[in-house]
C-alpha cells in the first residue's frame, strides 16, 4: 500500500498539477529522466553507431595537420597546397585511379614526328564563375610562374619545355618560353627534345591554367583566401578558416561534374592525435592519422590500415656552416642514429628506416625486374664506434672539440618525436655535440628552409612525379628545392646529362650514378621512408592517394 501511494503521488506531480512550485517541477523532471535510463542509453548507442561506423552520405570530414600556405599554383610548394589545387583545379591531364595520366581539360593531344611539338585542343570547360577555360589561360599561367619566380619554375626545365632553362637563368624573357595559344582552344607546346616525363608532369599543379583577369584583379592577395581563388576542377574552395580548416564543395560548372559524387568535404586542421582520436570516436572526423601510442589500440579495428608512401623524411644540413662542409662530420651524424629504433619504437606507424635518397618500391629498372633501391643498396652503414671515429676525425680536421647546433622541426607530432629522438641520439653518441630543438609551425619551417636560416632541419619530400629524377634534381646548384646551398658542378652535369638522355638504360644508369655521388659523401641525412597509420570509415570509397604529388584526389570519392 505504501509503494502504491508513493507511485500515485509521483504520477500526480509528473502530470503538472502543481505548476506554481518550481522546485517540484525541477524534481519531477529529474525523476522522469531517472525512470527510463535504458531507453536513453539505447538512443545514445544508436546515434554513436551511426556516427562511428560510417560517414554521412555526400559529406566527409577529414583530418589534416597543416594549413594551406597558398592556393596560387605558381607559388604552391607543399602537399597541402598541391592537394587543394588538385581538387579545385585541373590541367591538360589528370591522373586516374591507377595513377595513369588521362586527358582532362585537353580533349585531344597530337605530336609531330620527333615529339617536340605538342598540340592540345582545349575542351568546352568553364571556370567556377562561368567564363570559358581557354588555351590563353595555360600560356598565361606557365609564363607567369617565371615572372613571379615561382617555386617550381624548374619543373618546366624537367619537362624539357623549349627555352625554360634560359628563362630560368634570366637569359631570355618568359615570353620566349615554348608555349603559345594559337587560338582560344588550341595550345602549342614546343620541347627541346622528347620527354618521357611530359604527360606525367602535366598533371602537376604548376602546369594548371590561370584566369588572367581574375589573378590580376586580386594581385598579391590571389590564392590567399577562399574568395580569392578561381576554380575549374571538381570542387570549389567554399570556405577557408586559416589554421582551422577549409571546405570543398562540388563545382557544378566542372566539365565532368556528373562523376563527382561528394557534395562537401571538410578539412579540419588537427595536430594533436589525442584530439583527432576523440573526434573520431564521436563521429566528428571520418579519416585520421594515428601516432605510435594509438596503433596498438586500433590495429585490429576494421577501419585501420597502414598506408605506405614514397615520401621520405630526412635532415638538411646548412652547407654554409664550416662544420657541415666536413664530410666526416656529416657521415658521423648519420651513422650515429639508430634509425630502427626511431621507426619501430618511436613512430610505430609502418615507417621504415632509410639509408638512401630514393625510397623503396618507387622506381624499377627499365626491364621492371629490379628495385632502384636493391641496385644501389644502402649508404653509410656502420656501428656507433665507427661513427665516433668519423666524428673525432672530422672535429680534428675542422680544428674544434665540438659545437652546438639548432635542429629545426615542424610542430607536427611525428616530427616533434623524431627531433627529440635525434637530439638524444646525437648528444649520447657524439661527444661534444649539443643540439637545441627549434619547434616551429609547418609554414615557418618551409620559410626557414627556403631562406637557409637553420643549422639542421627535419624535412620531408614527396615525389612530384613517378621517376627518380624527382628526388635527384632537388640538389642542383640554385634549385628551388635545394634549400641548403649545396653545390657540386659534377653533380649538376650528370643531372643535365640524364635530362637529355633518351636511351632508357643509359638514363637509368646516370640516375643511379647521381644518387651515388650525393650519398657517398652524405650531403643529406636520411631518416625514414614515411608511412601513415590510418583510420578511415569503411563506407568511404575511392579516396585516391597517388604515389607522387599531388597525392590526394577526391574527384571519384563516394560514401556508400
Amino acid at each position: 500500500m505504501l509503494i502504491l501511494a508513493t507511485i500515485l503521488l509521483l504520477f500526480v506531480a509528473a502530470c503538472g498539477f502543481n505548476d506554481d512550485d518550481e522546485q517540484d517541477a525541477s524534481t519531477d523532471e529529474s525523476d522522469t529522466e531517472a525512470e527510463a535510463p535504458e531507453a536513453d542509453e539505447d538512443e545514445e548507442e544508436e546515434e554513436e553507431s551511426e556516427g562511428t561506423d560510417g560517414a554521412a552520405s555526400g559529406v566527409v570530414n577529414l583530418q589534416t595537420s597543416a594549413e594551406i600556405p597558398t592556393a596560387d599554383s605558381s607559388h604552391a610548394h607543399d602537399s597541402a597546397g598541391f592537394t587543394t589545387l588538385n581538387n579545385t583545379n585541373e590541367g591538360l591531364y589528370r591522373s586516374d585511379e591507377n595513377h595513369i595520366p588521362q586527358l582532362a581539360i585537353a580533349e585531344e593531344h597530337e605530336t609531330n614526328d620527333d615529339e617536340t611539338v605538342h598540340t592540345f585542343t582545349i575542351r568546352d570547360a568553364e571556370w567556377a564563375n562561368g567564363e570559358p577555360v581557354t588555351a590563353h589561360d595555360f600560356e598565361y599561367a606557365w609564363k607567369r610562374t617565371f615572372e613571379v619566380a615561382g617555386h617550381y619554375s624548374d619543373m618546366f626545365v624537367t619537362a624539357n619545355v623549349k627555352n625554360a632553362q634560359a628563362v630560368l637563368d634570366e637569359e631570355m624573357s618568359p615570353d620566349e618560353l615554348g608555349v603559345e595559344a594559337l587560338d582560344e582552344q588550341t595550345l602549342e607546346v614546343t620541347l627541346e627534345g622528347p620527354s618521357p616525363l611530359f604527360k606525367n608532369l602535366l598533371t602537376f599543379p604548376t602546369f594548371f591554367p590561370l584566369n588572367e583577369e581574375f589573378v590580376e584583379e586580386h594581385g598579391e592577395s590571389f590564392g590567399t583566401e577562399a574568395d580569392k581563388v578561381l576554380e575549374n576542377g571538381p570542387y570549389i574552395l567554399d570556405s577557408w578558416h586559416h589554421d582551422q580548416g577549409w571546405t570543398f564543395k562540388k563545382n557544378d560548372n566542372y566539365w565532368d561534374a556528373d562523376n563527382v559524387q561528394m557534395e562537401e568535404i571538410n578539412m579540419e586542421i588537427v595536430k594533436e592525435t589525442s584530439t583527432a582520436v576523440n573526434l573520431w570516436e564521436t563521429g566528428e572526423l571520418d579519416y585520421i592519422t594515428l601516432s605510435s601510442s594509438y596503433v596498438d589500440e586500433y590495429e585490429n579495428d576494421e577501419s585501420f590500415y597502414i598506408d605506405e608512401q614514397a615520401s621520405i623524411v630526412f635532415m638538411r644540413v646548412n652547407h654554409n656552416m664550416e662544420e657541415f662542409q666536413n664530410e666526416n662530420i656529416r657521415k658521423a651524424i648519420d651513422m650515429s642514429l639508430d634509425k630502427d629504433g626511431l621507426t619501430d619504437v618511436i613512430l610505430n606507424d609502418g615507417s621504415v628506416p632509410l639509408n638512401s635518397l630514393i625510397p623503396y618500391k618507387f622506381s624499377y629498372s627499365p626491364d621492371e625486374e629490379k628495385d632502384f633501391r636493391d641496385i644501389n643498396g644502402d649508404f653509410n652503414e656502420g656501428s656507433k664506434e665507427e661513427a665516433q671515429e668519423l666524428w673525432e676525425q672530422g672535429l680534428d680536421e675542422v680544428g674544434i672539440d665540438g659545437f652546438e647546433v639548432s635542429l629545426t622541426a615542424s610542430d607536427a607530432e611525428a616530427h616533434e618525436k623524431a627531433a627529440e629522438y635525434v637530439k638524444d641520439q646525437l648528444e649520447t653518441n657524439l661527444e661534444g655535440l649539443t643540439v637545441e630543438i627549434d619547434k616551429v609551425p609547418f609554414e615557418a619551417r618551409l620559410e626557414k628552409e627556403k631562406a637557409v636560416e637553420y643549422d639542421m632541419v627535419i624535412s620531408t619530400w614527396g615525389p612530384d612525379f613517378n621517376d627518380p629524377m624527382t628526388f635527384l634534381d632537388m640538389w642542383i646548384t640554385g634549385g628551388s628545392a635545394n634549400r641548403m646551398d649545396f653545390s657540386d658542378e659534377d653533380y649538376d652535369n650528370i643531372i643535365d646529362e640524364a635530362r637529355d638522355e633518351v636511351d632508357e638504360l643509359k638514363r637509368y644508369d646516370l640516375l643511379l650514378e647521381a644518387e651515388n655521388m650525393l650519398m657517398d659523401e652524405m650531403h643529406i641525412i636520411p631518416l625514414f621512408q614515411d608511412a601513415d597509420a590510418i583510420l578511415k570509415r569503411t563506407n568511404i570509397k575511392n579516396m585516391i592517394r597517388h604515389p607522387s604529388a599531388p597525392q590526394y584526389d577526391y574527384k571519384l570519392m563516394s560514401v556508400e
